[in-house]
């Protein structure tokens, strides 16, 4: 129960940093959005229509496809983060009338990190604000398509098709925005303490694998392989370290096996004992 409340109250504090971010940086500069968002942005600008309510009227086609396509849960997930962003966009809306920055790049940028932070949050709960990101997923669905790819052409789409109606400095700003906040989502997604993972080829396996345990505290797991050309099984090392162990981790191994091979990947994400736990 407590794990529950806990993911809503994240979901409601990433809506409301979202919703800030473009009421406080985006919509004082008249910078548009990314998504139903933009186009919401676009009828606000000409017509004033109150954001939020346009973004949830929008989406309600969405949450249609949500539920026929993907099921109760993804609708149920789908249609809270839709009401949560559109609740906070229009709570939100008196902070346009205080911009706290008249700069535009500097708005591009400090909007884009903290709605990138907000939606991040979103999305590490398992929640969505609908929008183009369903229909993304509908077109992966159906046609095998990257659903990363396939949101950021709509996003463009909606974007360049607005341009005629402005300034075209204030489209640039808004891909700037959206690159900054589409990388701090990544990164809200994926977690900021990235590790790597390594596997060491080595004549000294046991050797390596106790200096690493004692030395650097890591966990240690033996793979067993064959080498293709000489036919002869070997132990591999794998193991899972952070960023700062990485040169530690190399000069403990070639102290004892000078020929060692060395394979270091990205980890995004790792949790369970002696890292994060969720």
């Amino acid at each position: 129960m407590l794990n529950h409340a806990m993911r809503y109250v994240i979901i409601i504090i990433g809506c409301l940093l979202a919703a800030a971010a473009y009421n406080l940086f985006l919509i004082p500069m008249n910078f548009l959005s990314g998504g139903l968002a933009g186009i919401a942005f676009i009828l606000y600008y000409l017509f004033n229509l109150p954001i939020g309510i346009m973004n949830f009227l929008l989406n309600i086609p969405i949450l249609y496809i949500a539920y026929r396509y993907f099921g109760r849960l993804y609708f149920f997930d789908t249609i809270l983060g839709t009401i949560l962003f559109s609740v906070a966009l229009d709570l939100t809306a008196f902070l346009n009338a205080y911009p706290p920055l008249s700069e535009p790049m500097l708005c591009a940028i400090v909007g884009g990190v903290i709605s990138g932070i907000g939606f991040g949050l979103i999305f590490r709960s398992n929640c969505n604000t609908g929008g183009v990101d369903v229909i993304a997923a509908l077109i992966k669905k159906l046609y095998s398509y990257n659903v990363g790819t396939m949101v950021f052409v709509l996003d463009c789409l909606i974007i360049l098709s607005s341009v005629w109606l402005f300034d075209y400095n204030i489209a640039v700003y808004t891909f700037i925005c959206m690159y900054i906040g589409g990388v701090l989502t990544n990164k809200m997604i994926d977690g900021f303490n990235m590790r790597k993972s390594i596997m060491i080829i080595t004549e000294k396996p046991e050797a390596i694998a106790d200096a690493i345990m004692i030395e650097l505290d890591r966990g240690v797991t033996f793979l067993y392989g064959q080498g293709a050309y000489t036919k002869n099984n070997r132990k591999v090392i794998y193991v899972v370290i952070t960023m700062r162990q990485v040169s530690r981790i190399k000069e403990l191994t070639l102290d004892i096996d000078k020929n060692a091979f060395f394979i270091i990947s990205d980890a995004r994400e790792v949790t369970g004992e002696g890292f994060s736990h969720h």
